[in-house]
């Protein structure tokens, strides 16, 4: 049996869902509901739900991307999403400071940007090939 669309959404909602066509058409509700009632098959025989399960939609398997994606949004995968990342940066850091410590700047101490510390790095990688070929 196939539910049309205002049936599909009374018994959802059934005090707050209109059953008018116009007003199911300008929320855009009727086209997506009506292609979500089919039957697999496109006949529009079928039960609605399948295997005792309420709604007009059948549990579907989940997506590579979709599990991905719900198992991302726990709060263990972003601690811990979050442990490698400080870790990542750290290190990242730490190669600027071992860099910068080989560049010579007046004053040795001189605070440099990190875009600073590799334009600095190039310009005395540059210096130092110059030297060497003279």
């Amino acid at each position: 049996m196939m539910l049309s669309p205002d049936q599909a959404l009374d018994s959802d909602h059934p005090s707050s869902a209109p059953s008018d066509p116009e007003s199911l058409e300008a929320k855009g509700l009727r086209s997506c509901c009506a292609s979500d009632l089919e039957a697999p098959d496109g006949d529009g025989a079928g039960g609605g739900g399948g295997e005792g399960r309420p709604g007009p939609h059948p549990q579907q398997p989940l997506s590579r991307e979709e599990k991905r994606r719900r198992r991302r949004a726990t709060a263990k995968y972003r601690s811990a999403h979050a442990t490698r990342e400080r870790i990542r940066v750290e290190a990242f850091n730490l190669a600027f400071a071992e860099l910068r410590k080989l560049l010579p700047t007046l004053p040795p101490d001189k605070k440099l940007s990190k875009i600073e510390i590799l334009r600095l790095a190039i310009c005395y990688i540059s210096y130092l090939n110059h030297v060497l070929d003279v």
